[in-house]
């Protein structure tokens, strides 16, 4: 951690008067004089010093990163669930698959912030993963105990503080000493894993004032558009008679390599640097092939690949991803299962493997074309879906209407309406980690949405991302159209900060 993140964390802890500035001054300068090669986080040197304790430290760094912090003396963790993470690279990154649950996971790290480390995850299982801040120390000992434990045939992880209740509910008895080894279970014991006991170590985030949001009385048929600010580049090289090819790198010599090699090769080429762009001009273009970079700006080449692919309207697209990241287990045929690429690339690449895998990916298409039904037809259904799924919530019916959204997300997961209605639906099922993903993406596909922003925020801050919240809550307010809007959201803020 740099100094500017050190004195960062340390105004915090200063801000909630758990040490003077005097005392941090003395501090960082004290940690500068005796630092090693590697420089002892200051939230670790404060506490061996004896002037903040651990819980303190948590809080403040769930404040500093801005996601719930995890007390991990309080967990009980299933150890089939660190399946999920291999030890060495729990070990190597200080990360701890506390609770899987479905497509979900949640993870407990000492650097949240850390994308790669969580888009390697989520590519590698296929779910999301969901960031809880903990202390270095605690992971690294929580890590040993709990690998050890599984590594001995045990079913559960204890940490030293779990709550009397979930031991209850385990049949368990409290641990005797620190991180022992937890007796065994039967198999068919229902396990109590982490929901409400994910303990969030930051202040409590107040639930904001402003109503929830409602599905709209009025509602207009599924828009297409996209923001308008988002650029794009359109090469349209030889006629429109011709395959076309969607070329999405964040590199120009890439992307320019590509399009020279296509072009020459009678295709037409689409050109996209950033991850809303490409989705963008799929909708707008519907490629005949997708030529795409793992890693992008905005949003990263695994979920574009994952909402196409599962697209009725779009999944028959076939799709050539290239990386320079991604090798060794992250192999070609986990790329065609979990995300259904139909070829994948190494960069650098040779052009005579470009130019086969392309071909390869296009015969592939050509071969599913055929089953496809009339875009016309697709668009039908994804408007029938939404309606249906609000006359059902207007019945009552939310788990109906929380089904047809689903479906109707399916067939176009680029309709914008879609995401923004389900998310709203989750939301008020209390599925708030769902609901925040289908609002993320409904603002993805329009950014100037204002409802779905404000509900995003309200999302986020029920999660207890008070950092989102702001950001979501001040994109809000740029986008609302009236005054008093604006004002209250702003009187919200100043709250918040």
């Amino acid at each position: 951690m740099g100094n500017d993140s050190k004195r960062q964390i340390g105004a915090i802890l200063v801000q909630r008067q758990l040490l003077t500035a005097t005392q941090l001054e003395d501090a960082l300068r004290d940690q500068r004089r005796t630092a090693g090669v590697r420089p002892k986080p200051l939230a670790s040197y404060l506490i061996d010093k004896g002037i903040i304790g651990e819980l303190d430290a948590l809080r403040a760094l769930s404040e500093q990163q801005g996601v719930p912090g995890i007390d991990l003396t309080q967990v009980a963790i299933l150890l089939e669930h660190l399946d999920v993470v291999p030890r060495a690279i729990a070990d190597s990154h200080a990360i701890l698959a506390v609770l899987v649950r479905g497509d979900r996971i949640f993870l407990a790290m000492s650097d949240p912030t850390d994308k790669r480390v969580i888009d390697e995850l989520e590519f590698v299982t296929g779910k999301k993963v969901y960031p809880y801040v903990a202390l270095r120390r605690a992971i690294e000992k929580a890590i040993a105990a709990a690998y050890d434990a599984k590594e001995h045939g045990e079913t559960y992880f204890l940490g030293p503080n779990v709550p009397a209740e979930t031991l209850r509910q385990l049949g368990l008895n409290p641990p005797s000493e620190k991180y022992p080894s937890p007796p065994s279970v039967p198999e068919n014991e229902q396990p109590v894993v982490l929901d409400k006991q994910m303990q969030t170590a930051g202040d409590e985030a107040e639930v904001s004032t402003i109503d929830f949001g409602k599905l709209e009385p009025e509602v207009a048929s599924i828009d297409n558009s996209l923001d308008d600010a988002q650029s794009s580049t359109l090469k349209s090289r030889v006629p429109r008679d011709h395959k076309l090819v969607l070329v999405v790198d964040d590199e120009e010599d890439i992307r320019k390599l590509l399009s020279r090699l296509l072009a020459d090769r009678g295709m037409r080429v689409v050109e996209a640097d950033r991850g809303l762009v490409a989705l963008r001009l799929v909708k707008e273009h519907v490629p005949d092939l997708i030529i795409l970079d793992a890693m992008l700006p905005e949003l990263h080449g695994f979920d574009i690949a994952r909402r196409i692919k599962g697209s009725t309207k779009y999944g028959h697209i076939p799709i050539v991803m290239i990386s320079a990241v991604y090798r060794g287990w992250r192999i070609a045929e986990d790329l065609k299962s979990g995300f259904g690429i139909s070829e994948y690339l190494e960069k650098p690449f040779r052009i005579a493997d470009a130019v086969a895998a392309v071909e390869r990916a296009l015969d592939e298409g050509n071969r599913k074309s055929g089953s496809l039904l009339p875009p016309e037809q697709i668009s039908s259904e994804a408007e029938g879906a939404l309606q249906q799924g609000i006359g059902a919530y207007r019945a009552g019916k939310l788990d109906d209407a929380v089904e047809h959204l689903r479906r109707g997300v399916k067939i176009d997961p680029l309709a914008y309406r879609l995401h923004f209605h389900l998310g709203l639906l989750l939301g008020k099922q209390g599925l708030i980690y769902e609901g925040i993903q289908a609002l993320e993406r409904a603002v993805d596909l329009n950014a100037r949405h204002f409802p779905a922003l404000k509900n995003l925020a309200v999302l986020y801050e029920k999660a207890g991302f008070r950092h989102r919240a702001i950001e979501a809550w001040e994109r809000a307010s740029q986008a609302a159209t009236d005054v008093s809007t604006r004002a209250t959201i702003r009187q919200h803020l100043l709250k918040l900060l």
